[in-house]
């Protein structure tokens, strides 16, 4: 349905919306028919036998619009979505929510919009889940991609001026980590609300803690993190050395000089990688909050570079059970800290000795970079080390 229509109302407009809309009911009615069924009373779960233990859980970041922005986050961000439109077309209100304080609002902004906002949901393979979503308007959808399978959206004509529940179930396949939630209205349906979204099964389990890789190679791995100072002179040590680079950079700055972050991490085996929206201590937050700031990182992260982290370097080297269970909603498999600072001018190892295979150094994006990069190369030399990528080894 690649076809868009005029934003000016005619008889043949009327013609041409009426045949994408039956169109579009068509298409969606023979998606039904693809999916699941609903599990009887005597169906093993989906997820085996483990599945059936795990508690379920609604999965959604910011399900229903009530968490603050983060510190440095984009200006008018929706915390926890993407909105295809940006802050021109999709809106936190407090304009008769469903429930609590605040909904989405989206206006589609042309006649070639339908407003859609996004979220990525980390999932386990071969379990079945629920989505759902309370909305208002015309002609709104909710749904999920990515699944392993076809998932028929779900739907509604007109919520009739109140709020709707709409929701579809979907057991996802044996190589699915993550799922796409999407809800979105339709060409020139006008604004549509959303609120109290659910993605209701068990979660991943909790991400692992780690402050070295576990390995007998002769490896040591450089770190740096933040991002605010970025020199030539760091860079040229970079490149001439051809050191592999796992980067922690805020999204503030990566998005500020992304050329520069492409740059320093193009020798193999680097990669950018996930240190939160704000820098602030996660521990002092609840889950909820945590995985915004994990979650919103990673999607930044993931829209600059093209690939998506897979390990989050919690701020200050402060985390708790919650950043573990939060880093694993939004897909993260490793929580890494360190075991030695080669920031600003020191050479602290954190254990007796030199530094040891698997060693984690820490470093930051800052005017000594060039020269703390050369004092932890010869650390790393001393001991008979030689740098690594952290992709090569954590997976």
């Amino acid at each position: 349905m690649s076809t868009r229509l005029s934003a000016r109302p005619s008889t043949r407009l009327s013609t041409r919306l009426s045949t994408r809309l039956s169109a579009l009911a068509a298409s969606v009615a023979l998606l039904t028919g693809l999916a699941a069924p609903a599990a009887s009373a005597d169906a093993a779960p989906a997820g085996g036998p483990s599945a059936q233990a795990a508690p379920t859980v609604n999965l959604a970041t910011n399900p229903g619009f009530e968490l603050p922005s983060p510190d440095l986050a984009d200006w008018g961000s929706v915390p926890g979505w993407s909105c295809t439109g940006g802050p021109a077309e999709a809106a936190v209100t407090a304009n008769a929510p469903h429930t609590g304080a605040s909904a989405l609002t989206v206006t589609p902004a042309n006649a070639d919009s339908t407003g859609e906002c996004a979220q990525t949901v980390a999932v386990q393979p071969n379990t079945t889940y629920t989505a759902s979503a309370w909305v208002r308007g015309n002609f709104v959808y909710l749904g999920a991609t990515g699944t392993g399978k076809d998932v028929a959206p779900a739907w509604t004509e007109t919520t009739g001026g109140g709020w709707q529940r709409l929701s579809t179930r979907f057991t996802t396949g044996p190589n699915a980590r993550s799922i796409r939630l999407y809800v979105h209205g339709w060409y020139q349906q006008g604004p549509f609300s959303v609120d109290d979204v659910r993605v209701d099964g068990p979660a991943p389990a909790p991400a692992v803690a780690a402050g070295s890789v576990p390995t007998n190679d002769k490896v040591v791995f450089f770190t740096v993190d933040d991002g605010w100072q970025r020199t030539p002179e760091a860079e040229r040590f970079i490149a001439d050395h051809r050191l592999p680079i796992t980067a922690f950079p805020l999204p503030m700055p990566a998005a500020t000089d992304p050329d520069f972050f492409r740059r320093v991490t193009a020798v193999p085996g680097s990669s950018v990688q996930d240190h939160s929206v704000s820098h602030t201590d996660l521990s002092t937050l609840p889950l909820e909050r945590q995985q915004v700031e994990i979650c919103d990182a990673r999607d930044s992260m993931t829209r600059v570079f093209g690939t998506t982290p897979t390990f989050f370097r919690p701020p200050y080297f402060t985390w708790n059970a919650d950043t573990l269970q939060a880093a694993a909603n939004c897909g993260i498999r490793t929580v890494l800290t360190a075991d030695a600072d080669f920031s600003w001018g020191a050479a602290n190892i954190w254990h007796p000795g030199l530094l040891q295979p698997g060693d984690v150094v820490l470093m930051h994006w800052t005017d000594t970079l060039a020269s703390d990069l050369q004092r932890a190369l010869a650390a790393a030399d001393a001991a008979g080390l030689k740098p690594a990528g952290l992709v090569d080894y954590l997976r």
